[in-house]
């Protein structure tokens, strides 16, 4: 019995020793664990829209404007008469030039704007030679400048955006008076280059790097001036001062190409 166990026990030794020495062997036996690379980061391209930018822009406009006559024939008119309101009409199309910097998703800028315009319009006025109705005033803007300052918030390729700053128009004004005794029936004539403000908004998008399109809205303050009106017929048939009020409106559709880089990567 004795050795039974003695015999046993050797065995049982014997394989313990046996497997201690072949473990390393296995563990160096395995395969490598194999290196896998971490994914790139996300890169998202984000639309920069600083720089200097050009471009055209085209649309309708309107003015209102109100007359009323203060000198008549070299004397004062107390009170005021009031001869009527008209609103011109009409297309106007030009070109602008600016610069623009960009701050997180702010973007501020400076433009000058300078357009051709066709706005003309014309009523009845109160005041008359020989009946009521036979005398009218017309007016046309043919010329129309912004200087502005902006300020937007973008979403990277849209931009909406406020602006602000001075405006000038360059105005002509007529007056006809209907009478068989007079071969030319416009009797006066004035025009000036007058000075205002103007406020404004935009939507842009970016649809290339460089090239965008926006549609704008801006109004003029152009507030009332004394316009001196001289007689167009020989000899002199009429004199008069008008205090004319006027706001004029635009609406434009507008493309720009911006001097720049490309679209920036962001992390």
């Amino acid at each position: 019995m004795k050795k039974l166990v003695s015999t046993v026990l050797g065995l049982a030794t014997l394989s313990l020793t046996t497997l201690g020495l072949a473990a390393p062997t296995s563990a160096a036996d395995l395969a490598a664990r194999p290196y896998t690379k971490a994914p790139a980061p996300m890169v998202a391209a984000v639309y920069d829209w600083s720089g200097f930018y050009i471009g055209l822009n085209g649309g309708g406009g309107w003015s209102h404007k109100c007359w009323d006559n203060t000198v008549f024939l070299g004397v004062a008119t107390v009170p005021t008469f009031a001869e009527g309101c008209h609103d011109a009409t009409g297309a106007t199309a030009g070109g602008q030039i600016g610069y623009r910097w960009q701050s997180a998703a702010w973007v501020f800028g400076l433009e000058a704007q300078g357009n051709w315009a066709d706005l003309k319009g014309s009523n009845i006025s109160n005041a008359f030679f020989r009946a009521p109705g036979d005398t009218t005033n017309q007016s046309k803007i043919d010329a129309i400048g912004l200087f502005t300052g902006q300020i937007g918030y973008s979403w990277n390729t849209f931009l909406l955006y406020v602006k602000g700053g001075a405006a000038v128009t360059h105005d002509k004004y007529n007056g006809f008076i209907v009478n068989p005794a007079i071969l030319n029936p416009n009797v006066d004539t004035a025009s000036e280059t007058r000075w205002g403000g103007t406020v404004g908004v935009g939507g842009e998008y970016a649809f290339t790097p460089n090239w965008s399109f926006a549609i704008e809205y801006d109004h003029l303050f152009m507030g009332t001036r004394d316009v001196s009106f001289t007689s167009t017929t020989v000899p002199a048939f009429a004199s008069r001062t008008d205090r004319i009020r006027q706001d004029v409106d635009m609406v434009t559709a507008r493309i720009n190409y911006r001097f720049g880089g490309p679209v920036i990567a962001k992390y």
